[in-house]
């Protein structure tokens, strides 16, 4: 299984990663707020991840590291 770290306090929110995750396994926090002031992408079912790296690829703000 992959694992996923998100860089949070830097992440806009902008769902770019949400969308590229083939399997669904993105989502952005609802409930949370970083230091920005943005709603983070979180990993929301990390036993689906297949360690593709394509919300890394598409992240405009590189704060996705994929390790497998």
């Amino acid at each position: 299984m992959a694992k996923l770290t998100f860089q949070t306090d830097l992440c806009k929110g902008c769902g770019l990663c949400v969308n590229a995750c083939p399997k669904g396994c993105l989502t952005i926090a609802a409930d949370t707020i970083n230091k920005k002031g943005y709603s983070p992408a979180v990993m929301a079912q990390p036993d689906k991840c297949i360690g593709c790296a394509f919300c890394a690829t598409m992240c405009p703000d590189c704060i996705i590291t994929v390790e497998k």
